[in-house]
């Protein structure tokens, strides 16, 4: 492979992505219903970069992650890592030192019979056959250290601490194994302002450090903008714009984002009072009666006959801004 090939591969990439579950048991009048919850989903993760996954809940994104950890097997389309094809590979033991996952609710997804030293020495027992207890224990204190925590913090259980330093536990837990990429799904939606703050900027400061690639999923496009380089957009289990994140926050082309935008608050008084917030019309459509055509029409300001027809592919307006709209496509 050529440097040049190299360069410009990324570490991680999701191609036509599908997820869907079938509605045949235990419910009347379903016989070959599908939930669509993933539909042809294509992402790629450039290497020490951060892509935010957003969208409102019940979008997709979720199931995104975890599909793309082979958490859940896909339906359909395949998944990447550093150019290696791992939809369908069966030794999953090696790809979870690779790709790990911090989940939204830092309680639930710590054994509360555990003690913080058991809980990171856990992925080492089972990754790393080879090492050695003392090596295990100095890889653990500097984890620990990394992520803004004492020494000794490691025989405490979970219940004795806050909610930011249990999601810090679990960030820390996530990165033991030195993995190359890190997905987190709502990590700091369940605390509050000033630690969602701390959080986020201990997630830049270790994957800069780190060099790790990190996919951040969430709901709250103020956080997003804090964190991530890249940013996809996504609506009933597609994405429908993605873009460089400054360049999506000053020029959103989907009026999806665009009243996505519009409802973040801005912290000066004056340009609150100024600016106009774009309001959806209607709720978003049940996933087991998707609209024809262009899945957003039903809510578009500018939706016609032909977005009820057509449904629009995800295509490059300028360098790097992929949008799926048949107006701002032809514009």
């Amino acid at each position: 492979m050529s440097d040049t090939k190299q360069a410009t591969q990324p570490v991680f990439e999701v191609r036509e992505l599908q997820k869907y579950f079938p509605l045949d048991r235990g419910m009347r009048f379903s016989k070959g219903a599908v939930v669509k919850a993933v539909d042809k989903v294509s992402f790629r993760l450039e290497r020490g970069r951060i892509l935010g996954l957003v969208g409102e809940s019940g979008c997709g994104k979720t199931t995104t992650g975890r599909v793309a950890l082979r958490l859940l097997s896909p339906t359909g389309g395949r998944i990447f890592l550093d150019g290696h094809d791992i939809t369908t590979t069966r030794g999953l033991k090696a790809l979870r030192k690779q790709i790990q996952f911090v989940f939204q609710d830092p309680y639930s997804s710590l054994d509360a019979r555990m003690s913080i030293y058991r809980i990171l020495k856990e992925p080492l027992d089972n990754l790393f056959v080879g090492m050695s207890r003392v090596e295990k224990k100095e890889r653990i204190a500097q984890m620990l250290g990394k992520v803004g925590l004492l020494p000794d913090h490691l025989g405490r259980f979970p219940h004795e601490f806050s909610g930011g330093q249990r999601q810090r536990i679990a960030i820390a837990r996530a990165l033991i194994s030195e993995p190359q990429i890190v997905i987190l799904d709502e990590p700091v939606s369940a605390l509050d302002v000033s630690i969602q703050a701390q959080i986020l900027n201990l997630l830049r400061k270790l994957q800069q450090s780190l060099g790790v690639s990190l996919i951040f999923i969430s709901h709250d496009l103020a956080v997003v903008r804090h964190l991530c380089d890249e940013v996809a957009v996504m609506y009933l289990g597609r994405i429908v714009e993605s873009s460089p994140s400054q360049r999506l926050y000053e020029n959103p082309l989907h009026p999806y984002t665009e009243a996505l935008l519009s409802a973040v608050p801005i912290p000066d008084p004056d340009l609150e009072r100024q600016r106009q917030t774009k309001y959806l019309g209607g709720d978003v459509p049940s996933p087991l009666a998707v609209p024809s055509g262009c899945t957003f029409h039903p809510r578009c300001p500018l939706a016609d006959g032909q977005c009820r027809k057509v449904r629009p592919a995800l295509a490059e307006v300028e360098s790097g801004h992929m949008v799926a709209c048949l107006k701002r496509n032809a514009s």
